[in-house]
């Protein structure tokens, strides 16, 4: 057992006098458990943003951390919290594999910890997912993988956003022109979430007027049923998943007799290796680009918002240079970190940075703790608009299962701090914003703030 004081850590000056008491007693419950105990798998904390104990002190004295299942809610898993070491999985696809049961999947998402029958699920209600779970391009090592993604890959091509900015950007001063001046909103669900919901629409070819059900289906997929939360059971969350899928199955069959076009639905309806793809591999593959093209975009936006908002002097410096918006936007991504870890699995038996890792093995790369690897970066806890080589980040992934759609998402948070600039002069957050309970997205459920005048 090892124990380590929070004194023998040094916290970075930028955050000592902001802890709140909570936030104190938070890193001294995480330096006084057993290392053995430590579960950074725990959802609760992310919603809280307590999180960062537990990665600041497996990064400075077990970085290759093994949780066992007596003490998680999910399967044993390791966790990779340092830079170069999560890295060298991410881009090592002969001894870690993408390629992971379905019974660790949420059906159209990557690999991720959470997963959909949860905690106390019956052995039917896991035989359910198990049957539905399917494969998706995210969770498939080559070949198949770039099979998969080849099929779409198009849609979001140079030639595709060049023709999506206009577009995006006149949309973008829509929302922007009709919020309220002077008064309290919540930025998440008017401005985070309608702008990405227009752009996924867009992307599947999806009527506009129902572009939220697109969120919805998102939200849901990613979402642990729990009372409270916007599905409660594993019964709801199934009704709606197969809800999404059929509205999904039609759209595809519907685009095979139309001409071809770029949108996603119809790139895999006229793809000639899509009618070798099972339908659970389908299914999947369009549930990685729903979800993928909503929590990245949707998330860093509302957290470039509270970013700016906290860092007051990084906000001042935006504003007198607005060629900062670039810089400011790879920043976000890293400093936000909007989707926390991916799963991969050992393909051996075999030893790596000293431990033991066995075949089959759950492995967390945990990029949110990756991103604030003061090894690699220089005063990472920090939120910095001019930071030197500031895509250097591990928002995206490396190797062959880098973010399909990562020039997309920053094409919209450009082009959306570029019409904000012309606009407002502040946002103001109010109180904290509430965060989602888990840990795999991160991110935004609400956040209200205030504009207080346009320019």
């Amino acid at each position: 057992m090892s124990i380590l004081a929070p004194d023998e850590v040094d916290t970075p000056e930028i955050l000592k006098p902001e802890l709140s008491a909570a936030q104190i007693a938070a890193r001294e419950r995480v330096y006084a458990t057993p290392l053995e105990e430590l579960d950074p798998a725990d959802p609760a904390p992310f919603a809280s943003e307590q999180m960062w104990w537990k990665f600041e002190r497996l990064r400075a004295v077990a970085p290759v951390h093994y949780t066992s299942v007596e003490h998680t809610q999910h399967d044993a898993y390791w966790s990779i919290t340092r830079w170069d070491d999560i890295i060298a999985i991410d881009t090592d696809s002969v001894n870690f594999t993408n390629e992971t049961p379905a019974s660790m999947l949420i059906p159209g998402s990557s690999p991720a910890l959470i997963r959909l029958a949860g905690p106390g699920a019956t052995p039917e209600q896991i035989k359910a997912v198990e049957d539905r779970g399917g494969g998706s391009l995210l969770s498939m090592d080559p070949p198949s993988h770039g099979i998969h993604r080849g099929a779409v890959a198009e849609g979001v091509s140079p030639a595709a956003l060049a023709d999506f900015e206009p577009l995006i950007r006149e949309r973008i001063g829509g929302i922007l022109d009709g919020l309220p001046i002077g008064e309290e909103f919540d930025w998440v669900d008017l401005v985070s979430k309608d702008l990405t919901a227009m752009t996924l629409a867009t992307l599947f070819n999806y009527p506009q007027e129902k572009r939220r059900q697109l969120t919805h289906w998102s939200d849901v997929l990613t979402t642990l049923p729990a009372p409270g939360r916007i599905v409660e059971t594993i019964e709801e969350k199934d009704r709606i998943s197969l809800e999404f899928e059929a509205e999904m199955f039609q759209l595809l069959e519907q685009r095979k007799s139309e001409p071809a076009a770029t949108d996603f639905i119809s790139l895999m309806a006229h793809s000639p290796h899509v009618k070798d793809f099972s339908q659970s591999e389908i299914r999947g593959d369009i549930g990685v680009l729903l979800i993928g093209g909503n929590d990245t975009t949707r998330n860093t936006l509302s957290g470039s918002v509270y970013a700016l908002d906290r860092f007051p002097d990084q906000a001042a410096k935006l504003y007198a240079n607005p060629k900062l918006i670039p810089s400011m936007v790879s920043e976000t991504i890293r400093w936000q970190t909007p989707l926390s870890h991916m799963m991969r699995r050992a393909n051996h038996d075999m030893e790596f940075r000293g431990q033991q890792m066995r075949k089959g093995d759950k492995i967390a790369l945990w990029y949110v703790s990756g991103n604030r690897d003061d090894s690699k970066l220089d005063r990472p806890n920090e939120y910095i608009v001019d930071r030197k080589n500031p895509r250097q980040h591990l928002s995206f992934g490396f190797g062959i299962h880098r973010c399909l759609g990562n020039r997309l998402a920053e094409l919209q948070l450009r082009l959306t701090w570029e019409e904000i600039l012309k606009r407002f002069p502040k946002i103001q957050v109010v109180g904290e914003p509430e965060r989602t309970f888990s840990n795999f997205v991160k991110g935004y459920e609400s956040m209200t703030v205030v504009i207080p005048r346009r320019h």
